[in-house]
């Protein structure tokens, strides 16, 4: 039996880009090449996509990291690295997908195919060719590329179904998805057989079918965590309809249905407010006085009610019958669910930094860009140290360790770089 998986935490790491390449054109015949370092390639995005194949969340049992591919460098003779694949990661339809460091929600994917970009990959750095002008004939710099994206997230899976069958444990939902489907749910007479929700699909005599729901038994408190139902409400919010299996060789049929539906109303007024369908099941084992007295009562509170057996499939056909056209005149309902778009891929820019004291003269200076763009930096090429210095200033470095009380000749670490400061 497969297991079932309706929730997962895992991290994705978009591709970093490529460093661009210094590089010269050295050409027999070619009189002052020029500068020709190629671009460094872009990083690979990360999507999610919604695979109708799928039902469970279990891969992300076993795989919990995700990374896209990297960009490669420039090269020289002015070409660039090769851009990182895309990551496409699979996932059920019905799949919602959550920050969890803020619980909102950023996607919510319900169509085949629908696909949504959760982390960009990184862009190339520039090789010295992108920099050649006439005043600067020889560019002795590049760029380096643009870090990925690390990010953890929440998938939770909330099942695509047209009907979702509901009902005290041991009503018999199993043996009623059994005989209506190809679905196999494990079936005894023992209380919370069903441990996790089963789908079934119904053939309908046009030829087409539908999907029906087999959600663990729910028990009174069930939404305040008694039992095992609250964990599996969420899999009927997006059905057209639910049946309501009713045992009547209990004592208390209709106090069972009024609890089962005190629970949907505490869980969501949307879950509760869903048509339902009542099917007071196991008529094969009380008499027609009981089962008449049972369909009386409950017809006062709901019009369609069904005298049923699963166990021997009396009275199956018209039931069913009646399901098929409901399924038909029934839209599903409108999945209300505010996303969050600018959480949907970050922009790569990390531009900020952090100005540290590491001791009484010595200041050290931290951050994404300012780290890459030192380790593409050649101390011994005075133009490069230039540039970087330039860079410096227009991202207000210096300003920063004046603030922090830097003072001349005090010495500043940024990556492998280090100089002595004078204003």
């Amino acid at each position: 039996m497969s297991v079932f998986l309706d929730k997962a935490k895992i991290r994705i790491l978009s591709g970093k880009g490529g460093n661009g390449a210094v590089a010269w054109r050295r050409e027999k015949y070619v009189d002052k090449g020029g500068p020709a370092g190629g671009d460094g390639g872009r990083g690979g995005d990360v999507y999610f996509i919604a695979d109708s194949d799928m039902t469970t969340l279990m891969d992300f049992q076993y795989q919990s990291i995700y990374k896209a591919e990297n960009g490669e460098n420039g090269r020289p003779k002015s070409q660039h690295g090769k851009g990182g694949k895309d990551l496409y990661i699979k996932v059920p339809l019905g799949t919602v997908v959550k920050d969890p460091e803020n619980d909102k929600i950023i996607a919510d994917l319900t169509e085949p195919e629908e696909t949504v970009l959760v982390a960009k990959g990184g862009r190339g750095g520039r090789g010295n060719a992108r920099f050649a002008t006439a005043q600067k004939r020889a560019p002795q710099f590049c760029e380096p590329g643009e870090p990925g994206i690390e990010r953890e997230l929440e998938l939770e899976l909330k099942l695509i179904a047209d009907v979702g069958l509901l009902g005290m444990p041991n009503a018999g939902k199993s043996t009623l998805i059994s005989v209506i489907s190809s679905a196999k749910p494990k079936i005894a007479d023992y209380p919370f057989t069903t441990l996790i929700p089963h789908l079934g699909v119904v053939k309908k005599t046009t030829g087409d079918g539908f999907v029906v729901a087999d959600i663990p038994g729910l028990v009174e408190g069930a939404s305040d965590g008694v039992g095992l139902g609250h964990e599996f409400l969420r899999h009927v919010e997006r059905c057209r309809f639910l049946i309501h299996v009713v045992d009547i060789t209990q004592d208390n049929p209709i106090e069972n249905f009024h609890k089962i539906n005190n629970e949907l109303k505490r869980h969501s007024k949307e879950l509760a407010s869903l048509y339902q369908i009542i099917a007071l099941n196991k008529i094969d084992a009380v008499s027609l006085d009981m089962q008449k007295e049972y369909f009386e009562e409950f017809k006062k509170i709901n019009p369609d009610v069904f005298l049923i057996s699963a166990a021997t499939k009396q009275n199956i056909k018209e039931f069913i019958d009646f399901v098929s056209k409901k399924v038909d005149e029934i839209p599903k309902p409108e999945t209300k669910i505010d996303l969050d778009e600018d959480l949907a891929a970050f922009d790569n820019d990390d531009s900020s930094y952090c100005v540290y004291k590491i001791d009484k003269n010595t200041y050290s200076v931290e951050g994404g860009k300012l780290i890459r763009l030192a380790n593409v930096t050649d101390t011994r090429n005075i133009d490069q140290l230039y540039r970087f210095q330039n860079i410096l200033a227009s991202m207000n470095v210096y300003s920063a360790l004046k603030e922090a009380g830097i003072k001349d000749g005090d010495v500043v670490k940024i990556g492998h770089i280090q100089f002595d400061y004078y204003d």
